[in-house]
């Protein structure tokens, strides 16, 4: 018998004052039994990056929304797409392999990987030459501290404030709370 996902809810308040972003999100994840509450709440992390894509690529009619993930390998973490149905961002998270980074770029306007894990380096160093022709593409390093602090946030329901300023996102469910300062590896800064 297959193990199902486990739902969560997550009320999230944005104040991206990097790019006069104001927006609260109702958010559904659906953690795979295989992913981390740490890989999820990355890809919530993610999310909140670029939730000012809303507004500033699709002009306040778009989607921002998880994909299937892990369950659909096919399926960004997350993905935008304007009100035409073109995917303007593609978001992995994690050390996907080249071929799926490549398809993703083929596939959407824009494309960011956030690698989380401890062998991010490895795997980065392994990848690196095999994307520089991918001018649509992405890459950040979350710091290892961070991602796994990340994952104390997680609880079935959620209600938390994501606040970006100069590039670090603060993430916090009132009691405690969490900055994320990507590292970029690749293309332009998020």
């Amino acid at each position: 018998m297959a193990l199902k996902s486990t739902i969560f809810k997550a009320q999230v308040a944005v104040a991206d004052i990097d790019h006069g972003y104001y927006a609260d999100h109702a958010l559904t994840l659906a953690r795979h039994p295989s992913e981390t509450d740490e890989r999820m709440m990355v890809r919530l992390a993610a999310l909140a990056f670029h939730a000012h894509e809303l507004q500033t690529v699709c002009g306040g009619d778009g989607t921002l929304a998880f994909g299937m993930g892990l369950s659909n390998p096919d399926d960004p973490d997350v993905w935008l797409r304007d009100f035409t149905g073109r995917t303007r961002r593609w978001i992995e998270v994690g050390q996907p392999d080249d071929a799926a980074i490549t398809k993703a770029c083929r596939q959407a306007d824009q494309v960011a990987v956030y690698a989380f894990h401890h062998a991010a380096e490895v795997w980065w160093k392994g990848i690196e030459t095999k994307l520089t022709r991918l001018a649509n593409l992405s890459v950040y390093r979350v710091p290892a501290e961070a991602s796994q602090s990340l994952a104390a946030l997680a609880q079935r329901s959620m209600q938390l404030q994501a606040t970006l300023q100069e590039g670090v996102l603060m993430l916090g469910d009132g009691a405690r709370s969490v900055d994320i300062e990507p590292v970029r590896w690749k293309g332009p800064a998020a």
